[in-house]
């Protein structure tokens, strides 16, 4: 398959490369990123690979706890959900990522519902990063209380596990959510510093996957679906072998690569949003009696040691 990498004027993905994209969703492929370059095989079809060394992990996004409106009045529902489904996979994952809008509104009793829910996950821990809904009239005071001990600034932070460097940004602090003139997420002068020095001491053949809510390409400028100051943060990416991006914010499975770095945004487990340019942002109220929960899921992602390969997979909640 080969990936839009390029912008048309109005900062959108093109619709040839969207459709491109979308044609793969659910049709059970997981897809392996090695030196840049994407390919495909069928899930449960084993190559040599991956009888190395590996372990897994899991994405989930945009849960939305407090959303109560069509086309999903149960988001803690569908949550659960998504937490079976976890437990259901063959192989547990060694943790889980969650990239922001934990909650809706940012209240107490949401960020405890989300806590209670995700303790069910059968994964060593979960991690998170904030999305614009997570912040709270106090710059995020509450979900750094509840899940950004030991981090810095507004919750970002880096750890290492089995070969790979995980970096946690944050680039929701300045996105809105609205119409035409929502807002394009933001890194800032500290984190991008702070980036800068968390990945100096690195070999550049060292794996690296990044996570932040907003994505870090800029997927449609004028409903804010992008990252303003991501250019500086991808510059100090680009040395590295292989370089993966997990966002969240747009509710749906998008992917691109650009030399080196491959991008991959989930689905929400709360509601779809629109196709870029199509309609308004915001959740998609006419979805069909019975088909909400094949719209929503999860992503799962292995890494496998010789070269750090990582296969990356979508499935749903239907």
């Amino acid at each position: 398959m080969e990936l839009s990498t390029g912008r048309p004027a109005d900062d959108s993905i093109d619709r040839r490369g969207l459709l491109k994209c979308m044609a793969w969703v659910g049709t059970g492929l997981v897809w392996t990123v090695s030196g840049g370059l994407p390919s495909a095989r069928l899930l449960g079809q084993e190559d040599g690979e991956s009888r190395a060394r590996s372990f897994t992990f899991v994405q989930i996004s945009d849960s939305h706890i407090g959303f109560a409106k069509p086309p999903n009045t149960d988001v803690v529902g569908t949550l659960k959900a998504a937490v079976d489904r976890i437990n259901a996979l063959p192989e547990p994952p060694e943790f889980v990522l969650h990239t922001g809008d934990l909650t809706h509104l940012a209240k107490p009793n949401e960020f405890d519902t989300v806590a209670q829910i995700l303790a069910g996950v059968k994964a060593g821990r979960v991690l998170y990063v904030p999305g614009e809904h997570d912040f709270d009239g106090e710059n995020n005071r509450l979900y750094l209380e509840r899940f950004g001990k030991g981090t810095r600034g507004t919750g970002w932070y880096s750890f290492d596990h089995g070969g790979v460097h995980f970096v946690g940004l944050v680039n929701a602090a300045n996105a809105t959510t609205g119409g035409p003139a929502s807002g394009m997420g933001q890194l800032g002068a500290e984190q991008l510093g702070w980036l800068a020095k968390d990945l100096g001491g690195l070999a550049a053949s060292t794996p690296i996957v990044v996570f932040a809510h907003v994505p870090l390409w800029t997927v449609h400028a004028k409903w804010g679906w992008g990252t303003e100051d991501a250019a500086q943060a991808l510059d100090l990416l680009k040395r590295f072998g292989s370089v993966t991006v997990l966002n969240g914010h747009i509710h749906q499975v998008l992917q691109k690569v650009e030399g080196r770095i491959a991008f991959h945004t989930a689905r929400s487990t709360a509601f779809p949003q629109n196709e870029p340019g199509k309609g308004t942002p915001g959740p998609v109220r006419d979805v069909p009696a019975g088909r909400l929960r094949g719209l929503l899921g999860v992503t799962t992602v292995k890494y496998v040691e010789r070269g750090g390969p990582l296969a990356v997979a979508d499935p749903t909640l239907g």
